[in-house]
């Protein structure tokens, strides 16, 4: 069995097969799955789907491309969620300077914010960065977020940063992108990271790997991205997803 650790099934790409996505993803060995919510509506979307099947879970927080429209109201439902019995983490959130709809300061005093609130609710953080690492790494590091852990989702950074990410208590995500052909640094990170801090997810409907590539991304091809990190690790897919369940149990608390 593999865990899908960071799935937006609650998107409107699902919203006509949602029960049918879920379904080829248990056919294929792929339950549970974690749906990230990340705005008011998505948000709500990820309880909806948490509440309704068993063996999906929501993490929820604001992203930091849409951080202008988060009001307080929004933070204090973060917060209350926090509580739900399958809400598992807060997330994702971070900093994305790619795009300029949020400008840098208030992205950075929603990131710190959030922090705030997964260290008060004693929650792991699920990590957005896009072309801000610097800043990620040592807004985390000032805002103590190693007492709480959790995981960079989708790692894009170097193979030097991870020493600097797993003293901090995180996981590495890893999904698509390391089935690139020409993706070397995914390659070489799934090839570094400790078997004991690894993840995978799809990301789902984005970074759908090969050999789907410019199709829609759906939880069931979490196993593509399995087997081409077993495949780079030289070991066995079985032991690959015996691991990364670990993992993913016990930085999520799963049952």
């Amino acid at each position: 069995m593999l865990i899908d650790t960071h799935t937006h099934i609650n998107a409107d790409h699902f919203k006509d097969d949602v029960d049918e996505t879920i379904r080829r993803a248990r056919e294929a060995g792929v339950s549970p799955m974690l749906v990230v919510g990340f705005d008011d509506e998505t948000i709500s979307r990820a309880i909806e789907l948490a509440e309704t099947y068993e063996d999906i879970y929501a993490i929820v927080g604001w992203h930091p491309v849409d951080a202008i429209d988060c009001t307080p109201t929004d933070l204090e439902r973060i917060e209350a969620l926090m509580g739900h019995p399958k809400v598992m983490a807060l997330g994702e959130i971070g900093l994305d300077y790619h795009w300029d709809k949020s400008p840098k300061d208030v992205q950075q005093r929603l990131f710190r914010e959030q922090i705030a609130i997964a260290r008060r609710t004693n929650m792991p953080i699920v990590i957005h960065n896009r072309e801000a690492t610097a800043d990620v790494l040592d807004l985390l590091e000032e805002e103590h977020a190693e007492e709480i852990g959790g995981v960079f989702h989708s790692y894009s950074m170097s193979v030097e940063l991870l020493e600097r990410c797993l003293r901090m208590n995180f996981y590495i995500s890893l999904g698509g992108p390391v089935t690139f052909k020409n993706a070397k640094v995914p390659k070489e990170v799934a090839k570094q990271v400790p078997l004991d801090r690894l993840l995978v997810e799809t990301d789902c409907p984005y970074l759908t790997p090969t050999p789907f590539r410019g199709k829609r991304n759906e939880p069931a091809y979490v196993t593509y991205v399995a087997e081409e990190i077993a495949a780079l690790r030289g070991i066995s897919l079985e032991e690959l997803a015996e691991a990364t369940t670990a993992n993913a149990k016990r930085l999520f608390r799963l049952p």
